[in-house]
């Protein structure tokens, strides 16, 4: 229990510190947390593989960060060269008003070519599945790299980065994940979701709900970065979503017959284990973001 404590403490004040230390913080946190997230999934999908099993979870982490790499550098560095009174939205798909190729475009065009270098990769590695192989590289993108490179859009706002809204959603998506299991523990009865995931139950799972809109009304009156309906929006979308992005990393780990992706963190798992409920989240709050703030 002691571990379990201080490994918790260590991850709060690491979070902290990455998303209230700036744009450059931000940015090292978060391609970490990528990284370990994909190095776990990779892990998990290449585990049959004996010939260059390694090498591959090495590519597959790669890829899946590219997003991420690309769009967050080029987002970040606009931020010291934008001219003076230009506006750049990290929504727009095709060129931003500074006349720059967009971000998201930028991050496609990148990443399909490097798709393109998976076929020649497999092509020398001796595989008897390579074509599955391709398909555990792009599911590692789609799955994990998309989504925290999402979040770097979602972080932009009127021209800066905004730590506020990143912490209001992974506070949301905390407030889901803990309170589902606290109440769960104290009042749980009803399974939920017992084929996947034994311990879940209704009354956790609706605790969970409850206190994430609770907490999201609380927050409107705190930070002003979204207003009360993105609030409102975000909340629903944590309660959904997050829960079922812990249901599908469970999927996950019940067909790899593990109990815990990694072992990062002490009495709490790997990354995966930490973060599978606010990857989940991510596509669907910049999908409801892009659309209320245009």
């Amino acid at each position: 229990m002691q571990q379990r404590v201080i490994s918790a403490i260590i991850f709060v004040i690491a979070m902290l510190g990455g998303v209230f230390g700036g744009d450059k913080a931000f940015y090292l946190l978060f391609i970490l947390i990528t990284a370990g997230c994909l190095w776990e999934f990779t892990g998990l999908m290449f585990s049959q593989e004996t010939n260059h099993a390694r090498f591959r979870r090495i590519v597959g982490t790669v890829l899946g960060c590219l997003p991420f790499i690309v769009f967050g550098s080029k987002i970040f560095s606009l931020f010291l060269s934008m001219p003076s009174g230009a506006q750049f939205s990290p929504y727009l798909f095709v060129a931003d008003l500074s006349d720059n190729v967009s971000p998201i475009l930028m991050s496609i065009i990148m990443l399909m070519l490097f798709v393109f270098l998976l076929f020649i990769v497999e092509l020398f590695l001796e595989s008897e599945r390579p074509f599955t192989n391709i398909g555990h590289y792009l599911l590692g993108v789609v799955y994990i790299g998309v989504p925290f490179a999402l979040l770097i859009s979602i972080s932009y706002w009127h021209n800066n980065y905004a730590p506020l809204r990143v912490f209001g959603l992974l506070f949301l998506t905390w407030t889901n994940d803990t309170m589902a299991y606290f109440t769960g523990s104290f009042l749980g009865k009803t399974p939920f979701f017992s084929r996947i995931s034994p311990k879940k139950t209704w009354e956790g799972t609706i605790g969970g709900i409850v206190c994430t809109f609770i907490v999201a009304i609380l927050l409107s009156k705190i930070i002003t970065d979204f207003d009360w309906e993105e609030w409102m929006v975000l909340a629903a979308i944590v309660a959904l979503f997050g829960t079922l992005g812990d249901l599908v990393e469970s999927m996950l780990k019940r067909s790899a017959h593990i109990k815990d992706s990694g072992s990062i963190l002490p009495g709490h798992g790997g990354f995966l284990d930490r973060f599978d409920s606010f990857i989940f989240v991510l596509p669907f709050a910049w999908l409801a973001l892009m659309i209320l703030e245009g």
